[in-house]
């Protein structure tokens, strides 16, 4: 007889299909168990009925060749088919094991727990998928077309399905954005999870209702805190929280008040927010993620771990030309690296250890001071210079409030520091003079006219190395030091006077070099 071409077809091995296939028959699958959940369990009965008839003596043999030892009346379709899963098992097949669970496990269809297939998420999610449990918060962040909110549209219906008394919840800042993004993105989940029947979609107002349980998928925007406030669900609690383009929210107080007027109530809840790193450094997401906090998993994703069928020709293109052209943008847009964007005073520090070895053989010892005590800080650095290099190493710093010159200056003769000449701002003579009577070679910075834009910019021209673990305030100061900006968002030309204690008394302690010296040195 003559083959048929669609039989040849599925006798493909999945592992073998590419990757647009794999999530075509994904799809077909995900609709086909949301047929399954719906059918009727007396298939479920039958298949439970076949599987404890005795084994064909051909069938035997499988059990046998598993190394399984039960007596003949134990010889089932059941105990042939479970060494045909072990066997598969075994030899890495590990969807073999819920093929038989489909029709014999306990209870109805629809009650067995919807779950999203592997092949559609990007393989940088298939370990934080198994992972999540109520009660943490999921933060997803990353580059362009990192697929961050295609997994999480994922697993909201999927939460929402497996967890009868809980309501879901999506926010974006803009009430205006959210039908176009993050309620077409759940809808096309649904879909891909093969469920679409489940549910019943409306735009005014704007929110999903699972049929069977009356369990709601609301969506609201930050700029109306009362319809925030004011949801009320029919039953349960909501305890699936999203918040997309979590950058947009004016900081950690505005996301507390949203999680605070959303997640109450229940014992278990579920948070996840995605966004991509705004590029400068300073801005208060990235720096919220710098904090230590044991209840936050951090999940990144760039499009290289995407299936470059899902992007595209043009994408992929478009990704390399800018990897190209401008390293830096690329970095951003498309690795969600906070890099800065033209705005960032110092972009020639490299950020590393210094080990003690390293710094027993440094000679060149300069240190500066920048008068302070509240609110602005007292700052003392202890640099050293290589000149063939043009690098300055940052060895130690003593940052403080409301703490005497006095005291200051003991810490630094504990320290040993003694040792180098401490070029202080001039603007205080009295505390130059108390540094003096403390036994410290303290000596006034020289300033004048236009000190302070040549000071800058020889530092902009060195390279800094900076260990953020031996002088974190320098580090802090350096890597979010930006130039101001205008209304319309154009950077205003000169150095802005905040925030740049550190950076001052840097100056202070080379002063003597680049007067000297100037770029030669």
């Amino acid at each position: 007889m003559p083959r048929n071409p669609k039989q040849d077809e599925n006798l493909i091995p999945n592992e073998k299909r590419t990757p647009s296939e794999r999530r075509e028959n994904a799809k077909k699958a995900g609709i086909a168990s949301g047929e399954a959940r719906r059918a009727n369990k007396s298939l479920a009965s039958l298949a439970k009925s076949i599987a404890q008839q005795p084994a064909p003596e051909k069938l035997k043999s499988q059990i046998t060749r598993a190394g399984l030892a039960i007596d003949d009346e134990d010889m089932t379709c059941n105990a042939a088919i479970v060494a045909g899963v072990y066997g598969k098992a075994i030899s890495g097949d590990d969807r073999a094991v819920d093929r038989w669970e489909t029709w014999t496990s306990e209870g109805a269809a629809e009650d067995r727990p919807c779950k999203i297939p592997a092949e559609l998420i990007g393989k940088a999610f298939v370990d934080i998928n198994r992972q999540i449990i109520p009660n943490r918060d999921y933060i997803f962040d990353g580059g362009r077309a990192g697929l961050k909110s295609s997994f999480i549209s994922l697993k909201v219906p999927e939460l929402v399905e497996n967890n009868p008394t809980m309501h879901a919840c999506i926010v974006r800042k803009q009430t205006n954005t959210l039908k176009d993004s993050v309620y077409s993105q759940i809808q096309w989940a649904i879909n891909e999870l093969g469920i679409a029947g489940d549910f019943d979609f409306k735009v005014s107002p704007l929110e999903i209702t699972l049929k069977k349980t009356g369990q709601k998928i609301y969506f609201r925007g930050c700029d109306d805190p009362v319809k925030l406030k004011s949801i009320k669900p029919p039953f349960g609690h909501i305890g699936i929280l999203w918040v997309e383009e979590l950058d947009q929210l004016a900081g950690a107080a505005e996301l507390r008040s949203v999680k605070q007027s959303i997640l109450r109530g229940g014992v278990d809840s579920y948070f996840f927010a995605s966004y991509n790193p705004p590029k400068s450094r300073a801005n208060w997401v990235n720096q919220q993620m710098l904090e230590p906090n044991e209840n936050r998993v951090r999940h990144h994703s760039t499009y290289l771990e995407a299936p470059p069928e899902w992007l595209g020709t043009v994408f992929l293109n478009d990704a390399e030309h800018l990897k190209d052209v401008n390293p830096a943008a690329y970095e951003h847009e498309y690795l969600g690296v906070p890099n800065g964007d033209g705005g960032n005073v110092f972009d020639n520090i490299t950020a590393r250890t210094i080990t003690d070895d390293e710094i027993a053989r440094f000679d060149r010892i300069y240190q500066g001071v920048d008068w302070g005590y509240y609110p602005d800080i007292f700052a003392f650095v202890r640099v050293h210079y290589d000149v063939a290099r043009e690098t300055i190493y940052f060895i130690d710093e003593h940052c403080n409030n409301k703490t005497s010159n006095a005291d200051n200056a003991a810490w630094i003769m504990e320290r040993g520091y003694n040792d180098a000449f401490i070029t202080c701002d001039s603007a205080e003579p009295k505390s130059v003079a108390d540094f003096r009577s403390c036994g410290l070679h303290a000596q006034a910075a020289q300033k004048g006219p236009g000190s302070v834009e040549y000071g800058m910019k020889w530092l902009q021209s060195r390279r800094l190395v900076i260990d953020p673990q031996r002088t974190p305030t320098v580090y802090k100061e350096f890597v979010n030091y930006e130039f101001d900006r205008d209304k319309d968002g154009n950077v205003i030309s000169g150095y802005p006077d905040k925030d740049n204690h550190t950076i001052d008394s840097t100056r202070y302690a080379l002063e003597r070099v680049y007067r000297k010296f100037g770029n030669r040195a």
